[in-house]
């Protein structure tokens, strides 16, 4: 496992983590930093490969359907993700495969998903301030994007999206060329995620945790409000409460705090996806 040299956080991002706690602050968990770039580059893709087993203990592995992407921390034009093909809950860390801005294979043995390079590609150019993107055909997600329209402030974690998601309803079939990542990314603009019509869900993150964690709660948001409107007519969180909500938890640093109950239960249940 890759190892931090030393622990800092971003001003804003304390402000966050002082939110949600009474006590001193250098208590908390908080994103490593690192020496090198070696070692970047090693603590993303054993979050990326993580991350993959969690989505599969998640259902989120349909087929040969999904891909997370991390970009590489010094060839900014190029990211990690899965091979083509691979369940998600076989992925190790040395089976992630490097893609450059082309579509090249540069760095692994596999190929690379059409649409996996169609659709990231076309996001992390269009946002630097992006270092991964999640994008699968969960159930949930898909069943909510049927209805083109955006989640509602019913619930307290749906409020993370709250005015931070979009609609892409220019669904075309499956995305295979880089056009259409192009007007998916455009769609996204500055926002966390986006629900791709007929589709399924994406999100971002300035990290591998927040954008998996924002994937993860999202795709339970949905099931919420499905949920709720079969039963009647839920109440909507009033728009100035929203608000307050989406800033004590829609932030970077809680996505990322967020993914790490999760990270400790994948990583000591299966330290094989560090090989």
């Amino acid at each position: 496992m890759a190892e931090a040299t030393k622990q800092e956080v971003k001003p804003e991002w304390e402000a966050e983590i002082k939110k949600h706690v009474k006590s001193r602050t250098d208590r908390m968990r908080r994103p490593p930093v690192f020496a090198t770039p070696e070692e970047e580059r090693r603590h993303r893709k054993e979050k990326l490969a993580g991350a993959f087993r969690l989505f599969s203990k998640c259902g989120f592995d349909e087929g040969v359907a999904g891909h997370i992407t991390a970009r590489d921390p010094e060839r900014l034009d190029h990211f990690w993700v899965n091979p083509f093909g691979m369940h998600f809950s076989q992925i190790r860390v040395s089976d992630l495969i490097l893609v450059n801005d082309a579509g090249d294979v540069v760095e692994g043995e596999h190929e690379v998903n059409r649409a996996a390079f169609a659709i990231h590609s076309s996001i992390h150019k269009a946002r630097p301030d992006v270092i991964a993107a999640a994008h699968a055909h969960s159930l949930n997600g898909k069943t909510f994007s049927t209805l083109g329209r955006l989640l509602d402030p019913l619930t307290q974690d749906a409020c993370a999206f709250y005015e931070d998601h979009v609609m892409f309803s220019d669904y075309s079939g499956v995305v295979s060329e880089t056009s259409e990542g192009e007007r998916i990314a455009a769609a996204l603009g500055q926002k966390k995620a986006a629900i791709l019509s007929n589709h399924g869900l994406l999100t971002v993150g300035h990290s591998v945790d927040e954008a998996v964690w924002w994937f993860i709660t999202m795709d339970r948001s949905c099931q919420a409000q499905l949920m709720a409107e079969a039963a009647g007519e839920p109440r909507r969180i009033p728009h100035e409460t929203a608000k307050l909500t989406y800033s004590q938890v829609g932030g970077h640093m809680v996505g990322w705090f967020q993914f790490q109950p999760l990270w400790d239960r994948i990583t000591r249940e299966q330290p094989e996806l560090f090989e």
